[in-house]
Order: C-alpha cells, then sequence, then structure tokens
C-alpha cells in the first residue's frame, strides 16, 4: 500500500488577500509615523532654541556685557569675536548647529521681534522666513 500525501500551502488568492491586508496597514501607519518625524524635528528645534542655543547665548552677555552682533552671529559662541578680550568660550560642547532640517539657525541682534536683546528662529521646513512654519523664541 502505498500512501500519497498531498502538500498543503497557500493558494494564490491567500497570499494576495495577506498583501492587500498589509498593505492597507501600512497605508494608515505610515502617514501616522511620518508627522511624528516632523513633530519631533519642531520639537528639536524648539529646544535649540529655547534652551541650548539661548543658554549659550546668555552666557556669553554675561562675560561680555552684551549679545553677540547679527554679524557675529552664533559663531560668536564657538569663536572669539576679533579683539574681545573678555570672551571665555567657547559657549557650545559641540559644532555650531544647525535646525533639523539642515539649514542654519538665523539670530540678529538687536532683534525685530526682541528689541530689547535678540531673535533667534529657524525657518522651518521650507526653509522661507515668515512662511508660516517658522519656529523662533518670541513665538
Amino acid at each position: 500500500m502505498r500512501t500519497v500525501h498531498r502538500r498543503r500551502g497557500f493558494t494564490l488568492i491567500e497570499i494576495m488577500l495577506v498583501v492587500i491586508i498589509i498593505g492597507v496597514l501600512a497605508a494608515m501607519v505610515v502617514p501616522r509615523l511620518a508627522r511624528r518625524t516632523e513633530q519631533a524635528k519642531v520639537a528639536r528645534a524648539k529646544a535649540d532654541i529655547d534652551a541650548n542655543l539661548s543658554i549659550a547665548i546668555d552666557l556669553f552677555e554675561l562675560d561680555n556685557g552684551r549679545y553677540p552682533t547679527t554679524q557675529e552671529g552664533i559663531q560668536a559662541l564657538a569663536q572669539a569675536p576679533p579683539g574681545m578680550e573678555t570672551w571665555q568660550g567657547p559657549y557650545l560642547k559641540k559644532a555650531l548647529p544647525v535646525d533639523p532640517w539642515g539649514k542654519p539657525y538665523v539670530y540678529r541682534a538687536p532683534g525685530e521681534h526682541n528689541t530689547n536683546d535678540y531673535d533667534l528662529f529657524s525657518t522651518g521646513p521650507d526653509g522661507v522666513e515668515g512662511g508660516g512654519d517658522d519656529i523662533a523664541n518670541w513665538n
């Protein structure tokens, strides 16, 4: 007596059904993850502006009696401006940060919005100043 064993496997319809279900789930999850990534970038820019860079700029002001000028920029936090005798930096542990979208932060002193000290902001994801998505120290 010979026993015939039938091999069992998935049919084409079953495989297609699983692929469709995975595709639907991915279509629902991927946009949520993309928004989370953008939210994380905005949070990082806010942290840089409200904490990291602001503290370094305030330390510069304490040591030198003034904020860096617009021309000196935040580069004055990493390297002493010419002729500055009271500079005690570098005021940043790492290299000058760029915003999460790879662009430099914009610094102006005196500020247009903060006329008593400075404006510090990122131009946001679109890279255009005033595009409505800027992240700034006056908001």
